[in-house]
């Protein structure tokens, strides 16, 4: 660190060179140069430029923590960022997928070369592809912490790219399972015919509820009364379902998910019958009941189980819970709703992401633009 002078002025002032050297996170020896006029200024900018000096061996050290003290200290982080279930779901992927591999690895030390040895581990792992891209997702949002925090100047394992499986070709909702409008109205048919307890009945209900408001399963299976507003169903909240943490209520998955969606006549009609039969089973109904469950919501379990049933029984092919809100989806697109409509009925925060998934269920327009430009004739 040094204040020299130099060969210039600005009016009264003498001019100075304030040169601080320093070492960066990467273990480089660098400078930096500032001119100041005025011997009072000088003394401040090299007074600012010694506290970001020092502010960078800090970063230095950080950068020699192991990756188990990384995930210590980005999970305290992430608990006030995120949903509880987000929370848990990641702190299981990194535990699980990353930690046995490199948690005793050195940041500055995670080298290209590591990480790419900690992928052949996981490919050899008899893991399906999301599993593998998942714990990929987890372990480079950690790392991108590392980088807002600049213990590391960059993220390695950007460059490496995530899980990919070689004998697959993944084409855009090639993979997509759904009901079409008539198959779902022959599954729901075999699920009223099974209707004979109250219990029952909440089954039927829920599959209503998916299928025609497109609802995720744990938005779908905390709704209460009290969210109904007319034709409108305000969605306010979720449930998550872990074994051996009990149920877990929260906001939807982003803001984009608290939504309010217009009901379609047949879905009103069949809330109407479903509330008249808790109030009559019950003597201490009220608007906090829910929806199907009354005092307690369905089981993620017992309601896959239906599902199974049901579809057996009317020799359909089996759709996991999910894929009710992709027949919903299918309907709107084959129908060509605007798919920002769509999205938003979805709750996803980018329309992006439903043109993404839903694109290929539009209606192809090619003949229709060549129709409209063949009534363009030449005079």
């Amino acid at each position: 660190m040094a204040i020299n002078k130099i060969d210039k002025k600005r009016g009264n002032l003498q001019g100075y060179r304030v040169r601080v050297s320093y070492q960066d996170t990467n273990g480089k020896f660098k400078q930096v140069e500032r001119v100041c006029y005025g011997l009072a200024e000088a003394q401040m900018t090299e007074k600012r430029l010694t506290i970001d000096y020092k502010e960078n061996k800090e970063g230095l050290a950080k950068s020699k923590m192991t990756v188990r003290e990384l995930y210590d200290e980005y999970m305290a982080y992430h608990a006030t960022e995120t949903r509880k279930t987000s929370h848990v779901s990641t702190a299981a992927k990194l535990q699980k997928r990353v930690l046995p591999y490199l948690g005793d690895c050195r940041l500055d030390k995670l080298t290209q070369q590591k990480l790419a040895n900690w992928k052949i581990e996981i490919s050899k792992q008899d893991l399906s592809l999301t599993t593998k891209k998942n714990g990929y997702t987890a372990l480079s949002a950690l790392l991108n912490y590392a980088v807002k925090m600049e213990y590391i100047p960059k993220n390695p394992l950007s460059a490496l790219g995530t899980f990919k499986d070689s004998n697959v070709i993944e084409e855009p909702g090639k993979k997509l399972r759904y009901y079409t409008p008539e198959q779902f109205l022959k599954f729901i048919e075999v699920a009223k015919s099974h209707c004979n307890t109250i219990k029952d009945w909440d089954y039927y209900v829920y599959f209503n509820i998916l299928f025609y408001l497109g609802l995720r399963k744990g938005e779908a299976t905390a709704l209460k009364w009290s969210d109904i507003k007319g034709d409108t169903v305000c969605i306010r909240r979720s449930i998550s379902q872990k074994l051996g943490s009990g149920d877990y209520e929260a906001l939807p998955k982003s803001k984009g998910s608290i939504r309010d969606l217009q009901m379609p006549t047949p879905l009103i009609d069949i809330l109407n019958e479903h509330k008249e039969r808790q109030r009559a089973v019950s003597h201490i109904f009220t608007e906090d009941y829910r929806i199907c469950g009354g005092e307690t919501p369905l089981r993620d379990s017992s309601v896959e189980n239906r599902n199974k049933k049901y579809a057996s029984e009317a020799e359909l092919p089996h759709i996991r819970i999910h894929d009710y809100r992709h027949s919903h989806a299918s309907v709107l697109a084959n129908n060509s709703i605007n798919i920002q409509e769509v999205a938003r009925r979805l709750g996803h925060a980018d329309v992006q992401m439903t043109w993404n998934i839903y694109s290929h269920l539009y209606p192809q327009e090619s003949q229709r633009a060549v129709s409209v430009l063949n009534q363009i004739v030449q005079k």
